[in-house]
């Protein structure tokens, strides 16, 4: 199958942001498990090695955890998720308001154009 990668971040980095979006829209639940890394990796067309390091930091992160001779699976942590999902909405929205300030609007014209938006 295989996805469009951006050249300009290493693909580790957008396998992590694909499956952390996944855990945050609720699509990979708690104690769902993972696919394995071969099949990750066919999925999206990446050296397993690539695919390692994406898990090895999502575990770091406390979104998933491995059990050994069963594979890996999504944290029960809730709370873990939350405070995923808040950091992850808090990075959206400095980009926007970032992108938005280039194009020389304020807070105000921001809420306006949002507001027009609905």
């Amino acid at each position: 199958m295989g996805f469009n990668f951006n050249g300009n971040v290493p693909i580790y980095l957008q396998i992590i942001e694909r499956i952390k979006l996944q855990i945050i829209r609720k699509e990979l639940v708690p104690g769902q498990k993972l696919p394995s890394v071969r099949d990750l990796s066919l999925q999206y067309s990446v050296n397993p090695n690539t695919v390692q390091k994406a898990l090895a930091e999502l575990e770091s992160l406390g979104l998933i955890f491995t059990e050994r001779t069963n594979g890996k699976f999504v944290t029960l942590d809730e709370s873990a998720i939350k405070r995923e999902t808040e950091r992850t909405i808090e990075q959206k929205l400095n980009e926007f308001c970032c992108s938005m300030a280039e194009l020389g609007l304020d807070k105000s014209e921001i809420i306006k154009k949002l507001n027009e938006k609905e």
